[in-house]
């Protein structure tokens, strides 16, 4: 498989994806050569590239940038990206980005993925008018309770702390989530939500969580790669059973900083 026809895969299944203004699409490297295999990484980091070639794979699949920008550029407009782009072209690496489309992809994608992982069940309760944000229906539990549960879970993603604001005495039933920046108050507040959870590249404490405390509404704060390298195993796994002649690998990265007291 050539990496333009993984491109074409997911933008042709894809109708809420605009061709014209869309980040998916081959972002550095030959775009037609024949692939075997790929790592799916959720941030081509230097790091991430670097063991990928390690292991002789000749392509990334990634969600987020390359080049440390949202539309990712050309890098040549970036004089400083020039060791990056020399690892890459050295070892004749392709990276192709997977980030609108996998954004709603039914099902697996990376809100449905952290929904499942988060032990919220499949299907949502309902859904923002965006997509990007769903509510989930659960047992009433104490904040407190429900917090913990999430940090159970997020640990094993590097990330055993979650932040929490508001009553932890507070029940809570209808769970608002999302990832990256999708974690809109508002749009969670429409959906019904009586707990947000947030995340911290799409949230500002001023602003967000002042006005979910404001509304008595608990809220908790998780690290974006945390929320979502759960889809990032999903993308692999759904490469592997939709792609014929393509097997991916998933490289873990998980959360993107760790704590020192």
């Amino acid at each position: 498989m050539r990496p333009c026809d993984v491109v074409e895969h997911f933008l042709s299944r894809a109708d809420w994806v605009d061709r014209d203004n869309t980040v998916d699409r081959v972002i550095v490297g030959d775009a037609r050569k024949e692939v075997e295999r790929c790592i799916v990484a959720w941030m081509p980091s230097l790091a991430a590239v670097r063991a990928v070639t390690n292991k002789g794979v000749g392509l990334l699949v990634c969600h987020e940038p390359t080049f440390w920008d949202h539309l990712d550029h050309a890098p040549e407009s970036k004089p400083r990206c020039a060791e990056k782009l020399a690892v890459i072209c050295d070892h004749d690496l392709t990276i192709v980005r997977l980030h609108d489309s996998w954004d709603r992809w039914p099902e697996v994608g990376i809100p449905f993925a952290w929904g499942r992982f988060l032990g919220l069940g499949g299907a949502p309760a309902a859904t923002g008018r965006a997509g990007y944000q769903h509510r989930y229906d659960i047992a009433p539990v104490p904040f407190a309770q429900f917090a913990r549960s999430v940090a159970a879970r997020t640990a094993a993603l590097g990330q055993p702390m979650v932040e929490a604001t508001g009553d932890p005495e507070a029940l809570v039933s209808k769970i608002g989530i999302g990832t990256g920046c999708a974690t809109d108050v508002r749009a969670y507040l429409d959906m019904g939500c009586d707990c947000f959870v947030l995340c911290d590249d799409g949230t500002s404490y001023w602003r967000d969580a002042q006005f979910a405390e404001d509304r008595g509404i608990p809220t908790l704060t998780v690290n974006h790669g945390t929320s979502e390298e759960p889809g990032m195993v999903t993308l692999a796994q759904y490469i592997n059973d939709e792609l014929d002649g393509l097997c991916a690998e998933h490289l873990p990265q998980g959360c993107r900083f760790r704590l020192v007291g």
